[in-house]
């Protein structure tokens, strides 16, 4: 699922103008430009150079990310698409959580194609294996404590988890709040939606 979603995110990249990639993703900072980056970064790196990696930057992970993210950007777009294109297929990942390299894609993937009005979302299955890890733990994110005393319920596909206030609609939208992601709570309804937009809110 993480091949295919990496080669439909390079689908949609290729259909991009200088200016389009230049643009700001819901990723921080980070251009749509710099997010491809990371996630080329994300696929080339094994335990041991990300742990030297964040060695080497004195566990400052922006300071890691920034590092590893300039290494893996081309001189133009062009170049950076064609590094992404090389990864696709990689199996190569700092750890052995599967369903975590699938949220980068996954959750990048939304972060470059919203703000840039493009309609792929990822299939229900990889974004239910997403969901279903983001609501079992805080790993790069604070995905389970976003979602604590909460009921989520997906619409189109078989994620639910928790109990609580609900709150309901896509499994994407789901991922995405779970995220860190406002910018999903669009697509989201029920009772516990003020909830987490409080906490988001928080996170910031």
């Amino acid at each position: 699922m993480t091949h295919t979603e990496r080669a439909a995110l390079a689908d949609d990249l290729a259909l991009l103008d200088d200016d389009q990639w230049a643009r700001p993703s819901l990723c921080g900072d980070w251009t749509v430009e710099q997010v491809v980056a990371h996630l080329t970064a994300a696929a080339s790196i094994g335990r041991l150079r990300w742990l030297a990696s964040v060695l080497g930057a004195r566990f400052d992970f922006d300071l890691h990310n920034a590092r590893r993210l300039a290494e893996h950007r081309g001189a133009t777009p062009a170049e950076t698409l064609a590094r992404f294109r090389a990864v696709v297929t990689s199996t190569t990942a700092a750890s052995g959580h599967t369903a975590a390299w699938l949220g980068e894609v996954v959750v990048h993937g939304q972060d470059i194609r919203r703000p840039l009005g493009l309609s792929t979302t990822p299939s229900t299955a990889a974004a239910t294996a997403v969901a279903d890890f983001y609501a079992s733990r805080d790993f790069t994110v604070p995905s389970k404590t976003t979602i604590a005393g909460l009921r989520l319920e997906a619409t189109d596909g078989p994620f639910a988890t928790g109990t609580g206030p609900l709150v309901s609609g896509p499994t994407i939208a789901l991922v995405m709040v779970m995220a860190g992601r406002a910018a999903g709570a669009d697509a989201l309804a029920g009772p516990g939606l003020p909830v987490v937009l409080d906490r988001l809110a928080d996170q910031t």
